[in-house]
């Protein structure tokens, strides 16, 4: 998994600030560990943000876990 969630992430100082963001897309990581916080579910999160998939969400899990 830790090779495929570094694919599925990117970091770009032109887009948000340079914020690891979901690769393809201006989705930060940072929001997504947000709105888990908050309490939404997978399924929640991509259904509002339907161009995340359930291996970004855990992508971005797996980065958060090793900063």
């Amino acid at each position: 998994m830790e090779n495929r969630s570094q694919n599925l992430i990117s970091i770009n100082p032109d887009i948000r600030f340079g914020k690891p963001t979901i690769t393809g897309t201006r989705i930060c990581v940072s929001d997504i560990l947000l709105w888990l916080l908050k309490g939404m579910s997978f399924d929640e999160i991509i259904e509002d943000f339907p161009q995340l998939k359930k291996e970004h969400i855990l992508a971005a899990l797996v980065f958060a876990s090793q900063i």
